[in-house]
């Protein structure tokens, strides 16, 4: 019998994040610059001799999750393939706030899936990961690797340099609905993205969410959470990340991190408000 394996799977924000285009399915092309972060949920796996597997949601933002998630996809996809054959137990400690648009759901199914193939031996390619994943969610193979990266919005995706900050990450006592934002993008951008560039945060304050719009106008707490930020002593920029509703600021160095979430957790008492750093 297994003693069961405990493993990390880091959040992740969006640096940049532009609407390329609506497709005919209703569903959006993006392209966007991924770093993960020092923020993770804990993921324990433990083999066991049930007909149907488990699976525990447990922490801080275990409430109001389903039993159709990304863990119980994944595992019916892996069945349904036949890649897995053995049922598991599958505890998972939240500390990635829900509809906070770090990707909590997102990155544990992708740090699930390397797990059964790094330690269960599959030997799936690239191309099978990637194909697993998208059937899974549109952003889950952005957790395949923990490399800063660009998706373009042909859905290719490319490893960078490591992008490199310091952050506080506010999010308000309400998540993000991103269907209705998604709804209310009226505008689309070009790509900007370039592959060649070197990204890091002077030039990173040119970029943009594209969804902040529609989210300030849905939500517009948010908006007064990013100009408080962005008046806090040495911010490089602030910037919603994914549809929301977390919002991020940048910083270099992490003492002006350290002291700028001291003052925003005196005016913000009931928000979540964390020093994080990209890894």
């Amino acid at each position: 019998m297994s003693l069961g394996h405990f493993i990390k799977s880091y959040s992740k924000i969006n640096i940049h994040l532009g609407v390329v285009k609506k497709e005919k399915n209703d569903f959006h092309s993006i392209e966007t610059l991924v770093s993960n972060i020092d923020l993770y949920d804990v993921i324990y796996i433990k083999q066991i001799q049930n007909k149907k597997n488990k699976i525990v949601f447990t922490g801080n933002y275990a409430k109001g999750i389903g039993r159709n998630n990304t863990i119980s996809k994944l595992l019916n996809l892996l069945e349904d393939q036949k890649i897995i054959k053995k049922k598991y137990l599958i505890k998972i400690k939240k500390n990635i706030p829900l509809k906070s648009g770090m990707g909590g759901g997102s990155m544990n199914a992708a740090s699930l899936l390397n797990f059964f193939n790094k330690n269960n031996k599959l030997n799936l390619s690239k191309k099978k990961m990637v194909y697993l994943c998208t059937k899974i969610g549109s952003d889950v193979r952005l957790g395949l690797n923990n490399y800063s990266k660009i998706m373009f919005g042909s859905g290719e995706v490319k490893s960078i340099k490591k992008f490199k900050s310091y952050l506080i990450i506010v999010m308000p006592n309400f998540g993000c609905s991103t269907k209705r934002i998604y709804q209310n993008v009226k505008k689309y951008s070009k790509n900007h993205i370039k592959i060649s560039k070197k990204y890091n945060l002077n030039n990173c304050h040119r970029l943009y969410n594209d969804l902040e719009k529609p989210a300030f106008k849905l939500y517009p707490k948010l908006a007064d959470i990013k100009k408080t930020l962005q008046n806090l002593p040495n911010i490089k920029f602030a910037r919603m990340t994914g549809s929301g509703s977390a919002m991020i600021g940048y910083f270099l160095r992490k003492k002006d991190a350290f002291h700028g979430t001291k003052i925003l957790k005196k005016k913000y008492k009931n928000y979540w408000c964390i020093t994080s750093k990209t890894i």
